[in-house]
């Protein structure tokens, strides 16, 4: 039986490494011993890199944008409760490396005397439990830098409003008090705090806290240097890192060792290198661009997102052997232009929707929107947000948030399986302190 590293040995365990972001954590070292936490902080964003693959395939492929070829993967779009075969690939890695990016960031907090860095951390912490909730709903919660081994009560799954409300939303507004607005390839800042905050509040429903934090980044972003790309191809693409629509990206290097390490990448799920999914493009996001195509005017977005014969996703491109090299995008300007829209329409504000709307609109080559009504809006948004965001892992939050699976993957999904499935491994091991989810 596994025995939870993460919550238990290795909760008295801070892990360090060298400053430079660009190498992963060789070494680990009793929190009470150190006195430099530079190399933590660092750990806890090197630990983010095992998230990416699990949320890119399990934002993707679990909703209308892609498929699996091959059983058992095809149970992405099945709906039942043999999902939980995956865990070892996907749930389970995931879950771990937000533990440990929770760790780290716990002892950055509650030791370092530096308050960027602490700053640094909450944002880590907060972006960690923000994955965690939105992949598994209730989740055990550690603010600790060495909690009790003997106490198997904090491993108890607490709620999700409570997991926003008292850790999430806090660490982001002392996060947001510090940060620079200045954006630095790879590290948090106020801006990140602040869209991230936006995208809680939504995940909440509370669109009128979304709105104004989501606002107040999209109206600031120009005095920050944050502007949309004039041509969608400039944002993707490893020469292409770093630009000023990325507002927080996770940095992936071939040069780093992988925390994720169970073989293929995102990228390599996208352009159909991996044989569980050689033509992962789903038929129903080629028919949304036909459809915006047929408006009149030709998607740039298309071209830069899907090759040609409409099978495999090219937004992350592997030419000239770079595929390796992307960063992993987690929140960029576009992104939050189309949730601030998607805001302003839930709080009565169609017409702010609409010109936030239309600045992805014009930019992909097409005319204002022709959406007027409330509901117009909110499906415009939401189709706009695929085309736009199609391959950035976004796709089932959207349809979860916005309760339109049902209606957009065209059959009736049991609202358990909006959630994924705990990780069996964690449950056996904490004696069923640790429980499934409804359905699993």
């Amino acid at each position: 039986m596994k025995k939870i590293y993460i919550l238990l040995a290795a909760l008295f365990i801070a892990t360090a490494c060298d400053s430079d972001l660009d190498q992963s954590p060789p070494n680990l070292a009793s929190a009470d011993s150190l006195t430099d936490f530079e190399g933590v902080l660092n750990a806890a964003y090197y630990y983010q890199l095992g998230s990416v693959t699990p949320l890119a395939v399990m934002g993707e492929f679990r909703s209308d944008n892609a498929v699996m070829d091959e059983a058992p993967y095809t149970e992405f779009d099945a709906f039942t409760a043999n999902l939980t075969t995956m865990e070892d690939q996907f749930f389970g890695p995931l879950y771990t490396a937000m533990y440990k990016s929770i760790l780290s960031s716990n002892n950055v907090i509650q030791n370092s005397s530096d308050a960027t860095e602490v700053a640094e951390a909450k944002f880590l912490r907060a972006l960690s439990y923000y994955k965690l909730v939105k992949s598994f709903g209730a989740v055990t919660v550690n603010l600790e830098a060495s909690p009790s081994l003997t106490d198997t009560s904090i491993l108890a799954r607490v709620p999700a409003m409570d997991v926003y409300n008292n850790v999430v939303i806090p660490d982001l507004n002392d996060a947001m008090s510090v940060l620079s607005t200045t954006i630095s390839n790879g590290r948090a800042s106020k801006y990140a705090a602040q869209a991230l905050l936006g995208k809680v509040y939504a995940a909440m429903g509370d669109y009128a806290s979304a709105a104004s934090n989501l606002g107040a980044v999209v109206n600031g972003a120009s005095a920050a240097g944050i502007t949309l790309q004039a041509n969608f191809s400039d944002i993707f693409g490893f020469a292409n890192e770093g630009n000023s629509e990325i507002i927080y990206a996770t940095q992936i290097s071939s040069s780093i060792v992988d925390e994720y390490g169970f073989g293929s990448d995102f990228w390599n799920w996208f352009v159909g290198d991996d044989s569980k999914s050689d033509f992962p493009v789903d038929s129903g996001l080629v028919a949304a661009f036909d459809a915006s195509d047929a408006t009149g005017a030709t998607d740039l977005r298309r071209a830069v997102t899907l090759e040609s014969a409409g099978t495999t996703a090219i937004k992350f491109p592997k030419d000239g052997g770079n595929g390796g090299e992307h960063d992993w995008i987690e929140i960029r300007l576009g992104d939050v232009i189309l949730l601030y829209a998607e805001a302003l329409n839930e709080t009565g504000n169609a017409s702010g929707a609409l010109t936030q709307l239309n600045k992805i609109r014009n930019r992909a080559g097409l005319a204002n929107s022709t959406a007027t009504s409330q509901a117009e809006v909110r499906t415009a948004v939401l189709n706009e947000r695929r085309l736009e965001l199609a391959f950035e892992g976004h796709r089932w939050d959207d349809l979860v948030r916005t309760n339109s699976v049902d209606s957009q993957m065209g059959t009736s999904v049991n609202s358990n399986y909006h959630l994924f499935p705990i990780p069996i491994s964690e449950i056996l091991a904490t004696g069923g302190v640790i429980t499934q989810n409804p359905g699993y």
